[in-house]
């Protein structure tokens, strides 16, 4: 193998490493703060939840974040919202799905 040849196998590994490095940063950044900045809490159905996530509190964030995924009126899927964790309106639907989870996985 030449010294050039070597030399590009060689460059070509370094910038795919630094790309995949660079891909892997931004969440693992993201983790490492709270992830919601504003909270809803205005009461809506639960029917447009789709997905339900539950954050303890750490040292990546002082707060408890509930994130839900909803899906508008017309099916599609929506945005992410965070949710007031002291409203009990998401207490209530945080305790819903829980027991709809324990329910599927039995």
């Amino acid at each position: 193998m030449t010294s050039k040849l070597a030399f590009a196998l060689l460059a070509a590994f370094m910038l795919s490493a630094a790309l995949c490095k660079a891909a892997v940063l931004p969440r693992v950044v993201s983790e490492l703060r709270c992830q919601c900045i504003k909270t809803h809490s205005t009461p809506f159905h639960p029917k447009f939840i789709k997905e339900l996530r539950v954050i303890e509190s750490g040292p990546h964030c002082t707060n408890s974040e509930i994130i839900v995924k909803i899906v508008t009126k017309d099916g599609e899927e929506g945005k992410e919202v965070c949710l007031d964790p002291k409203a009990k309106w998401v207490q209530i639907i945080v305790e819903k799905f829980l027991k709809r989870a324990e329910k599927g996985g039995q």
